[in-house]
């Protein structure tokens, strides 16, 4: 039976004011008389709070992560408040080349009251297409998005994002959703992406929605010369054109927390957000590699870098929990 240490002490109070021997009063209380005397030589030798219960807590663990790495992770979460647990955790190995687990992240955050909810929805594309790729510029998604400028109106947003890696390739802000403006953005992604220079034997499929800039006979006829063919997904299911589709929902959620009063501070604004989705945002169905990673080739390199540097991380507190020991 555990005693609470107040209960110890009134229980030593109670034997030295006893007029009946140590034996018989620890009989009487039901405590045998080793416990009684382990219990009053620690009371005589540290002290009345030496006979309060520890709490137990583990020994050294070797895995455990250095204080001075644990500040370093506080310090990037409060410099770069905007980044999840498992994009800090990804940023802090990149950078820092010291691994650190998004679970462990989310725990030492958590301690300092630093978890906060997204100002944003995240969601998730329903289906995924029936056909994959396999490789960048094998097929590319395309939609319009309306943005509004206070005074001016709507604007359209027509996009080209890669299907495999899911960076964006061309934008134009538009004021239009006619095929005309598809084509626009198509010569833009053509040139940016060297499709129009490079011999392939396939040029990227199209893949849209039926909106009627996407059916119009113009924009057939261009991508017959261009070469490329065109798949339109099911009507009335926006899921076909799904990554499109999140795209345009993870760039409102950041556009639409400030309001727009002229189309050049839009634009501005855009371009900041797809350089920022492109090369620095992880992308978490990508390995956590950006869009720009996966699209140039360099994602394997990058996932095998991460890898060594785990190794080396496990390696390097392994050792550091043996010589603590020794």
């Amino acid at each position: 039976m555990r005693y609470p240490g107040a209960e110890k002490r009134e229980i030593i109070r109670l034997v030295g004011e006893s007029h009946l021997p140590v034996k018989q009063t620890l009989e009487m209380l039901g405590v045998s008389r080793p416990t009684f005397y382990r219990w009053l030589d620690k009371l005589e030798t540290d002290g009345p709070d030496a006979l309060d219960d520890k709490p137990s807590v583990p020994g050294k663990v070797w895995n455990r992560i250095p204080e001075k790495i644990r500040q370093q992770v506080t310090d990037m979460a409060l410099e770069q408040p905007d980044l999840s647990p498992r994009e800090l955790a990804v940023r802090f190995t990149d950078t820092q080349r010291y691994f650190v687990s998004e679970a462990s992240v989310y725990r030492m955050l958590k301690e300092q009251d630093l978890i906060t909810s997204p100002n944003w929805v995240v969601i998730r594309a329903a289906d995924e297409f029936r056909d994959k790729t396999t490789a960048s510029n094998q097929m590319w998604q395309t939609d319009f998005t309306y943005l509004k400028v206070i005074g001016w109106g709507w604007m359209y947003l027509s996009t080209i994002l890669d299907d495999y890696s899911r960076y964006v390739i061309a934008w134009k802000l538009c004021t239009t959703m006619k095929a005309e403006d598809v084509k626009d953005t198509l010569k833009l992604a053509l040139k940016a992406s060297g499709c129009d220079r490079a011999k392939v034997s396939h040029r990227p499929r199209l893949l849209s929605d039926n909106g009627s800039s996407y059916v119009a006979e113009e924009l057939a006829h261009f991508l017959e010369r261009q070469k490329m063919s065109h798949v339109r997904g099911a009507p009335y299911h926006p899921q076909t054109q799904g990554k499109i589709e999140r795209w345009h929902q993870t760039l409102k959620n950041r556009l639409l927390l400030e309001n727009y009063y002229l189309p050049g501070d839009l634009k501005r604004q855009i371009a900041s957000f797809i350089g920022h989705y492109n090369h620095q945002r992880y992308h978490e169905s990508l390995n956590n590699l950006t869009p720009a990673d996966v699209y140039f080739g360099r994602g394997q390199a990058i996932l095998e870098k991460r890898r060594k540097i785990k190794e080396d991380t496990i390696r390097q507190r392994r050792l550091l929990h043996q010589m603590q020991a020794a």
